[in-house]
């Protein structure tokens, strides 16, 4: 594979410049599994792991390469293998909070262009959800675009897209049916030689049908429906980036069930502007929106120009990303502590 193919640009080639050392190469991760990695590069397609050193400077899950990633490597084309040494800086990422209890950045994929956002048309549809996915993707960097699948599945397609956009100021949203093959032709502006294009979403609203579809053969199981609750049924098993007929670069993921914020504040203001520009013409500077008089929001409300449910989320996702503050406060005055145990360490042992 050229660089030209796997995305390469002159942003990457200065950062690659100024950082490499002597018979280092660059290279872009399509697929990570278990701390070992598969590269694209020059040399070939190479099986990678990082170097003891960078693993020893890693104090968190950020620091280790991600799908999408470019790397620095020392390769072994022979052996078809090589080692990363280090990570050229993410241009754009997608991120989340690791699953459960622990506070720690999970990266989706990285250096990503544009989004789509996949949600499927039939009951699952989930504007709520669709908010916070649309608040992580304005987070990182890239430009979300929202996918309506199973278009030939409903009827009320206006009327669905509507109350999508209802939520997605200025976000294209775009209905598409692999089966009748409407909509696809939309995608194509996005899907552009040298681009990189993620599909995140739910499990079973149609990302692997769209893959297969835009691969031009089956690559990704597809399960059907499930009857009993119209929800799709897990498909896709691991993150992994694939070069499309038309030198596009797709990243297919597999579906969220649980999708927490990490660092969102930004994304939050931009995903509900409508809120805080109301916010700036309540009578009260510091109005919660709750039982202040003057409340321009509650009064949008009332009115009927916005949706109560619209408002309890924005308060909900204000009230996650505060404890998320709280949390990593505590995570990072470990980390430091962990900082200077590894100096001192080091100091010991010279």
């Amino acid at each position: 594979m050229d660089l030209i193919t796997m995305g390469y640009n002159d942003t990457v080639k200065e950062a690659f410049t100024n950082l490499a050392k002597k018979d280092e190469i660059v290279g872009r991760v399509t697929l990570e599994h278990k701390r070992m990695y598969r590269v694209w590069s020059e040399a070939g397609e190479l099986l990678c792991e990082v170097s003891g050193k960078l693993s020893f400077q890693a104090m968190s899950r950020e620091d280790y390469p991600a799908v999408g990633d470019w790397v620095i490597l020392l390769p072994r084309a022979n052996e078809g293998k090589g080692t990363i040494t280090g990570i050229l800086p993410r241009i754009s990422k997608f991120s989340r909070k690791v699953a459960g209890d622990n506070t720690e950045e999970q990266i989706v994929a990285a250096n990503v262009d544009t989004i789509f956002l996949v949600n499927s048309l039939n009951e699952d549809l989930n504007v709520r959800r669709l908010e916070r996915y649309l608040t992580l993707t304005w987070e990182g960097g890239a430009n979300p675009v929202i996918i309506l699948t199973k278009a030939d599945l409903v009827d009320n397609l206006e009327e669905k897209k509507a109350m999508v956009e209802g939520i997605a100021f200025g976000v294209p949203v775009i209905m598409v049916s692999v089966v009748e093959q409407v909509g696809i032709e939309r995608l194509q502006e996005y899907l552009l030689p040298g681009k990189t294009v993620a599909l995140l979403g739910s499990s079973g609203v149609g990302k692997s049908t769209l893959t297969n579809f835009l691969l031009g053969y089956e690559k990704q199981e597809v399960q059907h429906i499930r009857e009993s609750d119209a929800k799709g049924r897990h498909t896709t098993t691991h993150r992994e980036m694939v070069l499309l007929p038309n030198q596009a670069i797709l990243i297919d993921t597999p579906g969220m069930r649980e999708l927490q914020l990490w660092n969102s504040e930004s994304g939050l203001s931009t995903s509900f502007s409508d809120i805080e520009k109301l916010g700036l013409t309540c009578r009260f500077r510091d109005c919660t929106h709750k039982a202040e008089a003057g409340c321009a929001v509650k009064r949008a409300i009332e009115l009927g120009e916005m949706e109560e449910e619209r408002l309890i989320s924005y308060n909900k996702l204000l009230r996650e990303l505060a404890y998320l503050e709280r949390k990593q406060s505590k995570r990072a005055q470990a980390e430091e502590k962990k900082k200077w145990k590894m100096v001192n360490q080091q100091r010991k042992g010279k």
